[in-house]
């Protein structure tokens, strides 16, 4: 996985692993606004031809950097994401059940959106 690369694409919602011009997977998600800002990751994808080689664990480690670096949370949608970080609660700082519950809120209120 030396060569991919991370990159946060906030407006699309999406933090996307590339490798040169392709991008080869990405977690979709949206900014939590209420009752606190959070990141929500809905959906992790890694194309099958690059699977099993670490993408979608540095795409959530890289989500909860950022994360942590605007000192907001992550409220995990995404199962994969919510299994990484209870393999990883060092990096992945357990979240209020109210953002959990605001998250799946907003979800429900913008069908189609994911």
């Amino acid at each position: 996985m030396s060569d991919i690369e991370i990159r946060d694409n906030r407006a699309g919602g999406l933090l996307e692993a590339l490798d040169g011009d392709e991008v080869v997977g990405r977690i979709e998600y949206f900014v939590l606004e209420s009752p606190a800002r959070a990141l929500v990751p809905v959906h992790t994808i890694v194309e099958p031809a690059h699977e099993g080689k670490g993408i979608a664990g540095s795409l959530a480690r890289e989500l909860y950097a950022i994360a942590a670096g605007e000192d907001i949370v992550v409220a995990p949608l995404c199962p994969y994401v919510v299994k990484w970080a209870e393999r990883h609660p060092q990096e992945a700082p357990a979240v209020q059940p109210e953002l959990l519950r605001a998250a799946m809120e907003w979800l429900d209120a913008h069908p189609g959106r994911f």
